[in-house]
């Protein structure tokens, strides 16, 4: 599961921010949120991540001979 503050930080790797409880409305901005991410886009990031994350496990199940 990509967390939401993963999300966060992909859409603006300088943000400072703290999620509480992986909730979507418990969003504490420490900088104010100057470039307004929405909600909407912050859990669009969060799909997107995770297929992308989803879409490697082959590379993370391949075994090497040793």
């Amino acid at each position: 599961m990509i967390l939401l503050s993963n999300a966060i930080l992909a859409i603006k790797s300088d943000a400072q921010v703290s999620v509480n409880a992986e909730d979507i409305n418990q969003i504490t901005w420490h900088d104010d949120n100057p470039t307004n991410i929405t909600n909407e886009q912050i859990l669009a990031k969060q799909v997107e991540l995770q297929a992308d994350y989803d879409a490697k496990q082959y590379q993370r199940d391949r075994v090497y001979p040793s």
